[in-house]
């Protein structure tokens, strides 16, 4: 079939919606629990990515458990330089020009000496990478609504004194059944101040309402998933009409039992609502799949046709905080896809 003639990892596309320590290789996972003598939960050391759920409060606990003992094997600045040169590398091999890894730098700070110098950590392993492959890479700081929401301005304020080294946007992540919108919105007024983009999960394990509360106390230019806004026709038109961008990862809502199959989540939906997308693989190293795979599910379990997937590219380009010379040339570089 024609369609089939056009290999996605050709397709030049950005990457919004990737979380710092679930980029990891499984390979370099296991290499750096050798290392530091770390015993790992077997769901971790197997050859298939973990059978997870997070639809319950028990599946949501477990998952964060994984993520959090891949996380202790990040211990030392040539750790985090590795894991974001891998991240950078994978993406290049995906067809991705740019990348916005997303971060919480507090849970790195007591191994790295502190909030202050894990962050620069951070920022000095995404300036290496960026510059010894090429890849366009910025960061996205993202409190954890399970904390306080003074924690999360602590953390706004530092993410805007640092947005001149690569800083580009503030999220808010973890289970969004906890911790209102509302209460974190001096933290995003913050960010937001300071010329970052905003762009909090929701719309992923709770219902339309979340996405509502993304945009109406957040003021969200972008939503981490926002998949489930598909239930609700009206909250769908709002998103299309302001161009909001949902950070659509559709491996990862399978894993987590968002959806049962690949068919079942809404891309359709949103597609022919007008809602920019930007498909993103979340977390690779507990979900298996990496970016270019998403496209492949967008064209095998919902007939995206070659022109539709490259529209979807193009809405990920636009969505990205990438300066326009580079939008330019991989807006260019889609059409030269679809062509060739």
């Amino acid at each position: 079939m024609e369609r089939e003639a056009r290999d996605v990892r050709q397709l030049p596309k950005t990457h919004l919606h990737l979380h710092f320590t679930g980029s990891m290789r499984p390979t370099t996972l296991l290499e750096l629990a050798d290392k530091y003598g770390v015993r790992l939960p077997e769901a971790l050391t197997g050859a298939e990515p973990p059978k997870l759920r997070a639809t319950d409060e028990r599946g949501w606990f477990r998952f964060q458990r994984l993520y959090d003992a891949a996380r202790s094997c990040l211990r030392e600045p040539e750790d985090i330089q590795r894991l974001v040169r891998e991240a950078a590398e994978e993406d290049i091999a995906d067809g991705s020009g740019w990348l916005e890894i997303q971060v919480d730098p507090t849970s790195y700070a007591p191994r790295l000496g502190g909030l202050i110098p894990a962050l620069e950590v951070i920022l000095d392993a995404v300036e290496s990478a960026s510059r010894e492959t090429g890849l366009g890479m910025r960061v996205l700081v993202a409190a954890n609504r399970m904390k306080h929401p003074l924690d999360a301005r602590t953390l706004a304020r530092l993410a805007v004194r640092y947005a001149d080294r690569g800083i580009v946007g503030f999220g808010l992540s973890n289970d969004e059944r906890r911790g209102m919108a509302r209460d974190f919105d001096r933290a995003f007024h913050i960010a937001r101040e300071g010329g970052l983009l905003s762009a909090p999960h929701g719309g992923e394990l709770t219902g339309p309402a979340s996405v509502r509360d993304c945009l109406d106390d957040l003021h969200a230019t972008r939503i981490g998933h926002g998949v489930r806004a598909a239930e609700d026709p009206r909250l769908l038109k709002r998103l299309a009409d302001r161009g909001v961008t949902c950070e659509v990862c559709p491996a990862s809502n399978v894993a987590l039992g968002v959806y049962e199959k690949p068919e079942d989540v809404p891309l359709r939906t949103l597609f022919e609502a007008g809602v920019p997308m930007a498909l993103g693989a979340d977390d690779p190293l507990l979900f298996g799949s990496r970016l270019a795979a998403q496209y492949e599910i967008a064209r095998r379990h919902h007939d995206f046709s070659d022109a539709e997937l490259a529209e979807l590219a193009r809405q990920s380009v636009r969505a990205s905080a990438a300066p326009e010379d580079i939008k330019a040339k991989l807006l260019g570089g889609v059409d030269a896809w679809l062509v060739g």
